[in-house]
């Protein structure tokens, strides 16, 4: 019995492990949800949000630690596409989350194998769960205004209807 087991190996050896979730971790950020096991998925996670995180204390500062931050995470997903696409898009969309950029949704087991599947998605990129929740930028307009142009009718109708009345 291993106490304070740290790392779920996941079956594989460090390297295979590590461009494993590389990978996974790119197909996150390029399609914003996968389907997955539920044990990759914990694992996949633990790997990416600290990346999302960098990514978004990036857009935050100087030019210096903006692009440490992008070689760091570069280091970790070997795919400048992806670590453009976390930097712009993901970024901007998470910049006023605290933490939690993503959610892992149970969905049965394999028909195969029956290995307990998993669907792992951004969660600021689900518009199903996001739809009935305001968006922060946005202005109010007066009402004030708005109500004398409603009230009048338009001359044109009125005056046909009564031309119609008189035939």
């Amino acid at each position: 019995m291993r106490h304070g087991k740290k790392v779920n190996h996941l079956g594989r050896k460090a390297a295979h492990r590590k461009a494993m979730l590389a990978n996974m971790a790119c197909s996150l950020i390029e399609h914003k949800r996968i389907n997955t096991t539920v044990a990759k998925a914990k694992a996949l996670k633990q790997f990416v949000e600290p990346l999302i995180t960098k990514s978004k204390a990036a857009n935050n500062q100087s030019a210096d630690k903006g692009t440490h931050n992008r070689r760091i995470v570069f280091k970790y997903l070997r795919n400048k596409y992806a670590v453009s696409e976390l930097f712009s898009a993901v970024s901007e969309k998470v910049g006023d989350r605290p933490g939690g950029y993503t959610r892992i949704i149970k969905l049965g087991n394999r028909l195969g194998d029956n290995a307990d599947m998993a669907m792992i998605e951004l969660v600021d990129f689900n518009e199903l769960y996001n739809a009935d929740k305001p968006k922060k930028k946005t202005t109010r307009r007066s009402r004030r205004g708005g109500g004398s142009k409603s009230q009048t009718p338009p001359v044109a109708v009125v005056e046909n209807k009564t031309d119609d009345s008189e035939e």
